[in-house]
């Protein structure tokens, strides 16, 4: 057992963990980083399968993601726009496909109405929330003790406004039935990205991508730290005091002044805490859990839709696949979809063998593209679930009433331990730009710990 000592052992090498070991290392401070995986990048992992380039995880990058468009932009690399020229694609309540252009949906003129209303309700709300202090709204108990399907049809009986509402934060975000979360959880979503308006913009939250694949960023942060991170090595116990840590591993062991833990939350009861943690949060985490998606890809010859005259995005509460994109990847002669299949959905299909899964999904997204979408020349499904070290996607929110009853503390340090990931940041929440935030908060307040 190899035995090392450090000023700041980080466990995770995710954006967040190692954008907090670069700037511990800038500040003057040694570093460990310890990853369970055989790689870098956390929920960031860009990959070849069958001879495609895939997106397995995380890959979007949107304007106000400043924390991460300055990350891009240091790290020397370069992004281009999702495709999105033609028209996008909407299916109904009674399985008509409509092609439309703009950013609302095809829908009747009374529905039109009550989404623009709900919607301008919505964007007054989120603009009273703090996304670092969601919970410290006036209103905050009450949105905390209603869900968000509850919430919209108190607001009107229009069921297929209620949906088209919903699925931003439901499936297409928190990737929970909405009935399981609550109506401040789904305005701090909303507040994380700027706006309710925002959100359901798909040219706003989904518009450049990394060329080469985002992953790059955290396997340039990495190079950066050389030896200093170390694979292969899930922590499986920190013992902790006021003196200092010492984080055990499969192979090492690390003792060191700080530990920051750059996990997802629902990981935390992976580690042997010595002491245990207090009791504020071991409630806590029991009431965050993450929510669940696939992610579809299919690759075919062509960008056959660009000849119909379609975008590529596409949006439908009633298809098994509610969403979908052109992925193409920069200068790819292939066509790329990007679709998504999210909650109770996803725990429906994988009841399913894996060739009737596939055809299932294929045949919502010709739904969508035409006959041709059945056939792709490469299929894959990002299935984060299953993945030991993540257990979901894309991220952990609380279950009603939780955010109100403990958000204050959810990133409070416990003595020298210290938290970090998107799952627990305010602006940039669940996204990449939250996770590179919360990695420069907490190295921040290790280096001011420091000084004091």
């Amino acid at each position: 057992m190899t035995e090392i000592t450090r000023d700041v052992v980080i466990i995770g090498a995710g954006a967040a963990g190692l954008t907090a070991a670069n700037d511990l290392r800038k500040a003057g401070l040694s570093v460990a980083v310890l990853e369970a995986r055989d790689r870098v990048g956390g929920r960031l992992w860009t990959d070849v399968i069958d001879g495609a380039t895939l997106e397995i995880g995380g890959q979007w990058v949107s304007p106000d993601q400043d924390a991460l468009i300055d990350a891009v932009a240091e790290l020397g690399l370069e992004t281009y726009s999702r495709y999105r020229d033609g028209d996008s694609v909407y299916v109904g309540p009674d399985g008509v496909t409509h092609r439309f252009r703009g950013e609302m949906f095809p829908v009747s003129p009374e529905t039109e109405r009550v989404i623009a209303e709900i919607t301008e309700r919505l964007d007054a709300m989120v603009a009273e929330i703090d996304p670092d202090r969601a919970w410290a709204h006036e209103k905050a108990a009450e949105w905390d003790r209603i869900s968000w399907d509850a919430w919209l049809r108190a607001q009107t009986d229009d069921d297929e406004a209620v949906l088209n509402l919903a699925f931003a934060t439901g499936s297409a975000m928190l990737t929970k039935p909405t009935h399981s979360f609550s109506l401040l959880q789904s305005l701090l979503m909303a507040a994380s990205a700027g706006s309710y308006s925002h959100l359901v913009d798909a040219d706003f939250i989904l518009d450049k991508r990394v060329v080469g694949g985002l992953q790059q960023v955290p396997l340039l942060l990495a190079e950066r730290l050389g030896d200093d991170v170390f694979l292969g090595q899930p922590v499986r116990t920190l013992e902790y005091s006021d003196a200092g840590v010492t984080a055990i591993a499969d192979g090492m062991t690390v003792k060191a002044r700080h530990v920051i833990v750059a996990l997802a939350p629902v990981l935390y009861n992976r580690i042997s805490f010595v002491p245990p943690l207090p009791r504020r949060q071991h409630q806590m985490h029991q009431h965050l859990s993450m929510g669940f998606v696939i992610k579809v890809h299919a690759v075919y010859e062509t960008p056959f839709w660009r000849e119909k005259g379609l975008s590529g995005t596409a949006f439908s509460p009633y298809e098994l696949s509610h969403e979908a994109y052109d992925n193409t990847n920069h200068g790819d002669e292939r066509g790329t979809l990007v679709g998504f299949v999210s909650d109770q959905h996803a725990d429906d299909v994988f009841l399913l063998s894996a060739e009737e899964r596939k055809e299932k999904i294929l045949e919502s997204l010709s739904h969508y593209y035409g006959p041709e979408a059945k056939n792709p020349v490469v299929y894959y499904e990002s299935d984060w679930g299953s993945e030991e070290w993540t257990r979901g996607a894309y991220a952990a929110s609380f279950d009603l009433g939780g955010l109100h009853r403990y958000g204050a503390d959810l990133r409070t340090a416990v003595g020298p331990i210290h938290f970090a990931c998107s799952d627990l940041a305010g602006a940039g929440y669940q996204h990449v730009d939250g996770a590179i935030r919360m990695g420069h908060r907490v190295a921040a307040e290790i280096v001011e710990a420091g000084r004091a």
